[in-house]
C-alpha cells in the first residue's frame, strides 16, 4: 500500500499522520491506545490486513488480506457531547460521496452505519467516543470498505460484496480511502479542532 498517496489527500487534519501495518489484529484497538497518549489529530492506522477487526455490537469485521481497506482514526472534537449526533450518518454521507466522486456508483446507507451496492453490504463504520463530563475527549472512526475482495465466506457470502464483486475490475485503495478521508473532513470539519 502506498501511504504517500492517502497522505496526498486534500485534507488539513485527517491522514496526515498515518501509521501503517501490514497486519494487526485491530485497527480500532491500536488507534484507541494511541488516542489514549493524545496522538495527533487525525492520526490514521490503515492496514493490509487485520485478523480481529471490530464491527458494531461486537461482532468481527473479516477482510481478505491486501484487498481492502481498514483503517481507523482518532479525531479531538471542539465540541459537547450532543453536538455528535448523527455524526456516523455524516461519515457515511462522506463515504457514498466519496464512491460517486470517485466511480460514479450510487451506495445506499442502511442506517446507522453500513453502507449498502445492490442490497448488500460493501462498507461498515464504527464510532467510539470517549467523553469526560460534557466534553467529548477523543472520537474513534473505524472504516471497513470491500474494494477488491471477491471471496466471501459462509454466511457473508449472501450478504456481503465488493466494488470488484460487482464491477468486475480491480480498484485502487489508495485513492479510494484518500477521497474518503477529502470528504469526511468536508463534512465534519464543524467539530475538528484546529
Amino acid at each position: 500500500m502506498n501511504i504517500e498517496k492517502i497522505k496526498n489527500a486534500n485534507t488539513k487534519v485527517l491522514g496526515k499522520n498515518i501509521v501503517f501495518y501490514k497486519e494487526i489484529g485491530s485497527t480500532q484497538d491500536e488507534i484507541r491506545k494511541m488516542a489514549e497518549k493524545h496522538t495527533a489529530n487525525g492520526t490514521l492506522v490503515i492496514a493490509d490486513n487485520q485478523f480481529s477487526g471490530k464491527g458494531t455490537k461486537g461482532r468481527a469485521w473479516t477482510t481478505e488480506s491486501g484487498k481492502n481497506i481498514t483503517m481507523s482514526l482518532v479525531i479531538y472534537p471542539n465540541c459537547k457531547v450532543e453536538e455528535l449526533e448523527g455524526l456516523t450518518v455524516n461519515i457515511a454521507e462522506a463515504i457514498k460521496e466519496a464512491i460517486k466522486k470517485l466511480y460514479g456508483y450510487k451506495l445506499d446507507i442502511k442506517e446507522p452505519n453500513d453502507l449498502m451496492l445492490n442490497g448488500k453490504k460493501i462498507c461498515g463504520i464504527l464510532t467510539q467516543s470517549v467523553t469526560l463530563a460534557e466534553k467529548v475527549d477523543y472520537v474513534l472512526i473505524g472504516i471497513g470498505v470491500n474494494v477488491n475482495q471477491v471471496e466471501f465466506e459462509g454466511e457473508l457470502s449472501n450478504i456481503a460484496t465488493s466494488l470488484k464483486k460487482e464491477f468486475n475490475m480491480e480498484f485502487e485503495r489508495e485513492e479510494t480511502a484518500a477521497k474518503i478521508l477529502e470528504k469526511l473532513e468536508n463534512k465534519i470539519t464543524n467539530i475538528i479542532k484546529k
